[in-house]
């Protein structure tokens, strides 16, 4: 009997709703405004709402919305509320769907004055422009501690990671690492291009000049690759958190053919819209100002038309996905996402051949690759592009644009599904009583079947982890996988 009783005050407690022991200054109903808050935010703005709405994206949204209904419900305090809204957010698999720090109230520090970095050395330049402020990010396989592997560029002090691997009855393979798709992360680069970038006009100049750089020593290393008698080339994206748009614009190095961009779609928001609209002042600013020849001239009128007519669909009522939260719809039959036509992810064209436009500053506006149109075709073989879990953003495109125009053959692991992320910088979305902020993502990349890139990029030659192999063992493994379907596709060997 001593012990019934010592127990049954406890079974009463937990027998207590939740609710009832929340924090004297809990206060529920506001986390619950801030969930409301959010779901109106994610249909207002957020690109990718109806694929995820959808049934092809994986995602049972009406149930993640049940789930956090039900935590907030039983939240005692705001850690747990907090939670509730985090784990809401994960749900989406969405890498750019995010939070971003909370900010304190108070009065901001005024702006340091500008530094010349026209004087620096190349160390300090570079470590001005943030060039390798993140660190070097941990290749995806090791490939150099591999038999047969020989190091062409360390892209420590020289600007890329580049070798020549040799199997036995295997294909030469020329190996590219690219860490990231932005040129703040080649320090070595940097460095050795400091005395061309110095005598830009601005930082921001400088970047662009870096990147540049970047395509160039990118062709360099192809070409390497083709007179070192490669048989093909495996270009290494796993662990390339992405970065810009020459995610799209390097894929026209691995080839002669045209390679085509992807659809680009914008939320039809204010970020949308200002995305429309700086577009349609880049392509009218071309026609006013730098006097296109007639066949230039037809192009930017097409494109500016182009863009004007989604400029108005823009300014159409939106339509409703409050449907979002309690059903599931096919991505392919609905009549309405909320998403406008933009162009494509290369600029308002999606394909422009090299000699078609003289002028570069016309041909870029209507095409971003024409940047680089002296390196296409860089190199002609066969490609492979490895891809990881920690493969997102600026490396999916590539990845995916390498795929859907038959350059590449994709191996490896599913890449991590961040998508397209943010065409202009928009204000995050903060909640008002939490003051959690985030930040979502406001346009699309299609892939050539038409589903949204934020699915992520499903391999051609799946290469999964193994329980008790080592990353030696599966990187050797993933080279025989390459090898075999080489031979098989090409008639090596």
């Amino acid at each position: 009997m001593f012990r019934v009783r010592r127990v049954l005050p406890a079974l009463l407690f937990a027998a207590v709703p939740l609710c009832a022991l929340a924090a004297p200054d809990f206060d529920r109903d506001a986390w619950r405004a801030d969930y409301a808050t959010l779901k109106q935010a994610l249909e207002r703005d957020y690109a990718n709402l109806a694929w995820i709405g959808s049934t092809q994206s994986g995602v049972d949204l009406p149930a993640l919305d049940r789930q956090t209904r039900r935590a907030l419900d039983s939240a005692e305090n705001d850690a747990q509320a907090e939670q509730a809204i985090r784990d809401f957010v994960a749900g989406f698999h969405d890498g750019h769907f995010s939070f971003l720090t909370t900010l304190q109230t108070g009065a901001a520090a005024a702006e340091p004055a500008s530094v010349d970095l026209t004087a620096a050395d190349a160390a300090s330049g570079c470590a001005a422009l943030g060039v390798g402020a993140g660190g070097h990010p941990g290749f995806s396989l090791p490939f150099e501690s591999l038999p047969g592997f020989k190091l062409l560029s360390d892209g420590m002090d020289q600007p890329l990671r580049t070798g020549l691997l040799t199997t036995p009855q295997g294909p030469r393979i020329g190996l590219l690492r690219l860490p990231e798709f932005a040129p703040t992360a080649y320090l070595g680069l940097c460095r050795q291009v400091w005395q061309q970038l110095r005598s830009e006009d601005s930082a921001d100049d400088m970047r662009d000049a870096l990147m540049d750089a970047l395509a160039d020593a990118v062709a360099t290393a192809l070409q390497g690759f083709a007179a070192a008698k490669a048989d093909l080339v495996l270009v290494d994206v796993g662990n390339d958190p992405g970065g810009n748009d020459s995610g799209d614009v390097l894929t026209r190095l691995f080839t002669t053919r045209p390679v085509h961009s992807a659809p680009l779609l914008v939320s039809q928001s204010p970020a949308g819209t200002a995305y429309l609209d700086e577009q349609l002042h880049r392509l009218t600013g071309a026609l006013q100002e730098h006097h296109p020849d007639p066949a230039a001239r037809r192009l930017l009128r097409q494109s500016t038309a182009a863009f004007q007519q989604s400029r108005r669909s823009a300014g159409d009522a939106p339509c409703d996905l409050s449907w979002t939260w309690s059903e599931r719809r096919d991505w392919n039959a609905m009549p309405c996402r909320r998403l406008v036509e933009a162009g494509s992810s290369g600029g308002p064209l999606d394909y422009l051949p090299a000699d078609a436009i003289a002028d570069m500053t016309i041909a870029h506006r209507l095409n971003w690759a024409q940047d680089v149109r002296a390196h296409w075709g860089a190199w002609t073989g066969p490609v492979y592009v490895l891809t990881d879990a920690k493969t997102y953003s600026s490396a999916e495109m590539f990845a995916a644009r390498m795929h859907d125009n038959g350059i590449a053959r994709t191996v490896g692991v599913r890449t991590g599904g961040d998508g397209c992320g943010f065409m202009v910088a928009s204000p995050p979305t903060t909640l008002p009583h939490s003051r959690l902020r985030l930040r979502m993502p406001n346009c699309v990349r299609l892939r050539a079947d038409g589903s949204d890139e934020v699915a992520g990029i499903a391999p051609d030659l799946p290469v999964l982890p193994q329980s008790g192999e080592s990353d030696r063992a599966r990187a050797w493994r993933l080279l025989q996988t390459v090898g075999a379907d080489w031979r098989t596709r090409h008639g090596g060997g």
